[in-house]
């Protein structure tokens, strides 16, 4: 049995494969992007969790250096610490020129 394909069916399957190749492509594409917005996400969760973690234990020295030790050096220096702590933090975090540091892993294979 002798299999003649004419050249519009060979152009026919070609073009199929390369459709499947690209589809398949994008698909992972696709799911590299959706993996690193869950990395972004996860990110951003973990670091709200230091943030109110820490404002927890700035406001509760705080609130004891009120309570107990009004017009001391400590009082002054307790409610500047943090003040001048969150000055640097906040001037960093709006001086950076970029939003979001990506990281890549190498494929060694």
């Amino acid at each position: 049995m002798t299999v003649n394909p004419a050249p519009t069916q060979i152009i026919a399957v070609l073009g199929v494969l390369l459709a499947l190749v690209m589809v398949w492509r994008s698909g992972t594409r696709r799911g590299h992007r959706a993996a690193e917005a869950a990395h972004v996400a996860s990110r951003v969760a973990s670091l709200l969790g230091y943030v109110l973690g820490t404002a927890g234990v700035i406001l509760g020295v705080q609130w004891i250096a009120i309570t107990y030790a009004r017009g001391s050096t400590l009082f002054w220096v307790v409610l500047a610490v943090p003040a001048l702590i969150t000055a640097y933090v906040t001037t960093r975090a709006l001086a950076m020129t970029s939003l979001d540091v990506t990281y890549r892993r190498v494929d060694r294979r």
